[in-house]
């Protein structure tokens, strides 16, 4: 239902590591897995978590330096492609969906809402792990972080599913977990919803949003209350 004098987004750009699912437990599991290659200890479930969110270089890249090896460009390349099989086996094994996320969907699809997926994930690992969950058909879009020249923060991804869905940026609205999900929105003038439970290092109330959801099952209605106007 629409609260009178209130204009409700007509496309949302969903996050979906920490926002759409906990994928925190497969990451994990494909970072050790690519550490123990080069003999290097295993990491923690909380400090993978903690560099989810910038795209699987960044995590390569922060998850060597906490083990002690900085790696230079050509020996992180190296290692970005032996990750990247690794990766794709470890995507649905031990991630879940974030409470509501199933509900939240299915409730915004019948009021006509389009959707869509901006991820730093891979693409092609962005479209499975949706699939597995039933929730790829849902999606006028699926943009990964391998499908811009530049990942969120930047705003080229939500410029891209955009174009795909037909939708300008003034009624769309961008539902994420982090700072990155706020700046790519701000960049791309579009308003951004935060929701708890996710992967962000900083406590949510200082990261700008305009609102803050404590899970999915509170986003339909919270998007009700969203002036566009």
């Amino acid at each position: 239902m629409t609260v009178s004098g209130i204009r409700p987004p007509k496309a949302i750009l969903f996050d979906l590591d920490g926002t759409l699912i906990d994928s925190a437990p497969d990451i994990t599991a494909a970072v050790n897995e690519l550490l123990a290659i080069y003999g290097l200890p295993p990491l923690s479930l909380p400090q993978v978590t903690a560099m989810i969110g910038r795209g699987v270089r960044v995590l390569i890249d922060e998850a060597f330096a906490a083990s002690g090896m900085a790696l230079d460009g050509a020996a992180l390349d190296k290692a970005e492609r032996v990750m990247a099989p690794i990766y794709l086996r470890h995507l649905t094994g031990r991630t879940r969906l974030m409470p509501g996320a199933s509900e939240a969907i299915a409730e915004l699809h019948a009021e006509g809402i389009a959707m869509a997926v901006v991820t730093n994930k891979p693409e092609r690992a962005a479209r499975e792990v949706l699939s597995h969950f039933g929730l790829v058909e849902r999606m006028g879009a699926v943009v990964g972080g391998d499908a811009v020249s530049r990942k969120k923060p930047a705003p080229d991804g939500l410029f891209m599913a955009l174009e795909r869905l037909g939708h300008r940026a003034i009624d769309t609205v961008m539902v994420g977990d982090s700072g990155t999900d706020v700046t790519a929105a701000r960049a791309a003038g579009m308003p951004v919803v935060l929701v708890r439970g996710g992967y962000t290092r900083v406590p949510l109330e200082e990261l700008g949003a305009d609102l803050v959801c404590d899970s999915l099952h509170d986003l339909p209605h919270a998007l009700n209350a969203l002036n566009l106007a």
